[in-house]
């Protein structure tokens, strides 16, 4: 009887240990199931880097988006920004070797951003614009000299070289005018905009878009019923999902910087002594120029004349009006072959709905304090007019931290900027209103580099998201097999354990 009573002891604690380890075992599998079918997935993440090689530098831009897509396009957004140390890629068409050099840095930084395991499939680009198509204009030969350096210097890295081309202005415009519409959300419905951009403004329809550079501006925006009237100034796009035809134009030479070297040249030719009183400058400014640098550009080819001097004065009279009035000489007003046009016989459709002018627009107004508020039309008018009436003296002690090239001119170019918008493209006191002058939007750079990059995700083919480790079904199996194991393990045992004289007895009957 003892040794049926020791063996039924051994038994029953041999159970309970057995059932002890299946329900740890059950736990820990619960357990285990649980975290690595719930934890989180790590996204299918893609990187692109796009060079924007503009007038007065170039800089590098790397962005990146989920592989699985949104209606066909990335979702894509700017992780980094890069500026080359050095002018635009144009000047360096006498030692192109130097491009190598200034590339370096900001190559380098994208080695590091961008994970390695990513670098052989991520597409590289280059995109060359205003200086550029000047300086193809200018020779042929010197252009394609400085793009097969950009393509020798890119090609030595571990990225996926896409190519690099001088794009067209039309080009430009577009992907202008994709990048403000996606970053303010027009594209595709966001949870959160930026409040001092989006407040007030009806995002149903899409904005406009006002690019102004050094060389070059360009005006871009939907208006469908007229692209029959000049079919070569509108652009199809495909955008999650929904097809957009863009009226977009360029106007080469028409940027601020070669806007005045024009007005230069045809307000010099009426100067006989090499002295011009300029009342785009303030009074009391002065400035030695040569007249080889001012024939330099393809500009202003149509103003050459042959001149009595090799260089000239400017000496500064500081007078919107006047200012604004010699500027206006530039427009060619007085022939149009459509029914509306902007100026140099271009068509221009009625415009529509409200314009995102950036890049210099935005950098000008800024420093004239046109941007932190809405300002009317007459308001602003009136504070350029003030600022231009000020005298060189004035303005140096006033602002003694701004680069004097730049502060010099930035009568010139508010003047020009208001010309352009309120007579080149025929913006009224009524739709003044409607122009939102934009610098950053959440973060990332106006301008087409992430139009283009955006564009480009629609040629990327969509990948499927990283799955779970579990199916659905494998995971509810699982999870109800081991549940039920440490049900069935608890049970017996909390029975063993409040029943042991019942087990006993029942063990000692057998």
């Amino acid at each position: 009887f003892e040794d049926i009573k020791n063996f039924v002891s051994f038994c029953s604690r041999n159970i309970l240990v057995i059932l002890g380890i299946s329900c740890v075992i059950a736990v820990i599998a619960l357990i285990a199931v649980g975290i690595s079918h719930n934890k989180a997935l790590t996204h299918n993440v893609k990187y692109g880097i796009v060079l924007d090689a503009g007038s007065s530098h170039t800089s590098l831009y790397i962005y990146s988006w989920r592989a699985e897509k949104e209606n066909d396009t990335g979702i894509v957004q700017q992780i980094e920004e890069c500026k080359v140390a050095g002018p635009g890629i144009s000047k360096y068409f006498k030692k192109t070797h130097y491009i190598s050099i200034k590339l370096t840095k900001c190559m380098d930084r994208a080695r590091k951003v961008i994970p390695m395991s990513k670098h052989q499939e991520t597409p590289v680009y280059l995109g060359a614009g205003e200086d550029m198509r000047l300086l193809r204009m200018e020779s042929e030969q010197l252009a394609d000299r400085v793009m097969a350096a950009v393509i020798r210097s890119l090609s030595d890295y571990p990225f996926n070289f896409q190519g690099a081309t001088i794009i067209s202005g039309q080009e430009e415009g577009a992907y202008g005018w994709i990048t403000i519409n996606y970053l303010l959300g027009n594209f595709i419905q966001k949870s959160k905009w930026l409040k001092e951009v989006s407040e007030g403004i009806n995002h149903k329809k899409t904005f406009g878009a006002l690019d102004l550079g050094g060389a070059s501006t360009q005006i871009t925006f939907v208006n469908e019923k007229y692209t029959l009237v000049s079919p070569e100034n509108f652009l199809p796009f495909r955008l999650y999902g929904k097809d957009y035809n863009v009226y977009t134009h360029s106007f080469l030479c028409y940027g601020k910087d070669q806007t005045l070297w024009q007005k230069l040249a045809k307000d010099i030719q009426v100067s006989s002594d090499g002295i011009l009183s300029d009342p785009c400058f303030h009074s009391g400014y002065e400035k030695i120029v040569n007249v080889s640098d001012l024939y330099k550009t393809p500009c202003t080819k149509r103003f050459k004349r042959t001149l009595p001097f090799d260089q000239f004065k400017i000496q500064g009279t500081g007078n919107y009006e006047q200012c604004q009035q010699s500027i206006l000489e530039l427009f060619n007003t007085s022939y149009c072959p459509y029914y509306q046009c902007a100026f140099n016989g271009i068509f221009l459709p009625p415009l529509q709905g409200s314009f995102g002018a950036f890049s210099a627009f935005y950098f000008v107004m800024d420093f004239l304090n046109l941007t932190s508020e809405k300002v009317s039309q007459e308001e602003a008018i009136r504070r350029i007019g003030s600022f231009c009436s000020q005298s060189w003296k004035v303005v140096k002690t006033s602002f003694p931290e701004v680069d004097k090239k730049q502060l010099s001119e930035y009568c010139f170019s508010g003047t020009y900027i208001l010309s352009l918008l309120l007579h080149g493209y025929h913006f009224t006191s009524n739709s003044w209103e409607n122009i939102y002058f934009m610098g950053k939007i959440r973060g990332a750079n106006t301008g087409w580099p992430l139009g283009y990059m955006l564009n480009l995700t629609n040629m990327i083919p969509a990948e499927q998201p990283f799955s779970p480790p579990l199916s659905h079904s494998t995971y509810m199996f699982l999870m109800f097999f081991f549940s039920l194991m440490l049900a069935i393990a608890i049970i017996t045992a909390f029975y063993i354990l409040n029943n042991p004289s019942y087990v006993w007895e029942e063990m000692i009957q057998q």
